[in-house]
């Protein structure tokens, strides 16, 4: 017995006539007829009783009624979930990302991107680089947003996708260098910082620059994200060479930590972020989609800032 048998013996059933059934199927009235004795040798069983041109149901059609109505109705679910799926408007979505953009832009973006679609259920998590990295090794997560891994490894679990951009310095708004339209090394010389921790690549970096410089690089806060360290700032405590996206938690439409101003650095300074996704966990349809979205999204918003964003060679362990 097979779905087509099936539709047509459904339709039998719950019409006028033969020639009606026919009509709704779009076939003619000796292929409906076959159609239903097979049915009928397939199940050892006499489902009508022929007078005439008419066909009269037996009681034991009535039960196979229910029965095919029942299976009908969830292969349509199926097909209409299959369609959802492919579409993007259904699935589960396992993510996550650094703390900084899991503060706001990420699940803003998310949110944005799956609204008005009920059928999809999300896992957001809030881990450190080193974190995604390995819940994509793992193949634990449909894609990750952490900072760019700092060298290869010879595994090849997942791929990333490395966007770097300029690093600007978060000030208080009160502090001499606000005046300034743009902030150099020279200008920090033996200035409070706020840093990430020292063994970070950033703080590494950083160090680098003013000594070679000759200059004095004075961390005097350091913490795993920026948004602890721009409260500091804030209080003019310190100042910080900042993280592109980060500055999104001190914007005026963010209003998370008012009180402070942003500077381009004279001498570049790069920042690297990556999309982390795994090699071997099926990736889903809305899954491809927001993330590809999201690697839109994160240029738009660093060109937007004028951070000349670019993508660096992905890196592939």
């Amino acid at each position: 017995m097979n779905l087509i048998q099936m539709l047509t013996f459904e339709t039998v059933m719950t019409s006028a006539s033969l020639s009606d059934a026919a009509k709704k199927l779009g076939r003619t009235q000796p292929a409906v007829s076959a159609s239903i004795k097979a049915l009928e040798d397939h199940l050892g069983l006499q489902l009508f009783e022929r007078r005439g041109r008419k066909l009269i149901p037996v009681p034991e059609a009535q039960y196979l009624l229910t029965e095919a109505k029942a299976i009908l109705s969830q292969v349509n679910q199926v097909r209409q979930t299959m369609r959802s799926l492919s579409g993007g408007q259904s699935g589960t979505l396992k993510v996550a990302a650094m703390p900084g953009p899991v503060s706001l832009i990420f699940p803003k973006f998310i949110a944005s991107k799956i609204s008005g679609s009920d059928d999809i259920s999300i896992s957001i998590q809030a881990r450190t680089s080193n974190q995604i990295a390995e819940l994509a090794r793992a193949q634990s997560i449909d894609f990750g947003f952490a900072d760019a891994p700092e060298q290869e490894v010879a595994e090849n679990l997942y791929q990333t996708v490395v966007i770097s951009a300029d690093c600007p310095v978060a000030l208080p708004q009160d502090h001499p260098l606000a005046r300034k339209t743009e902030i150099s090394f020279a200008d920090l010389d033996d200035q409070p910082l706020g840093t990430l921790p020292i063994a970070h690549r950033q703080s590494v970096e950083l160090a680098n620059r003013f000594a070679a410089q000759g200059l004095t690089f004075r961390p005097t806060i350091e913490s795993q994200t920026f948004l602890p360290i721009l409260h500091f700032v804030a209080a003019g405590r310190c100042c910080t060479v900042i993280d592109p996206l980060s500055i999104f938690l001190a914007s005026d439409d963010a209003s998370m930590v008012p009180g402070i101003v942003i500077r381009p650095m004279v001498e570049p300074i790069r920042y690297n972020y990556a999309i982390y996704s795994p090699s071997y966990r099926p990736t889903s349809v809305i899954a491809r989609k927001l993330l590809e979205a999201w690697q839109e999204e994160v240029i738009m918003l660093l060109e937007e800032a004028s951070y000349k964003p670019r993508f660096e060679e992905q890196i592939t362990p």
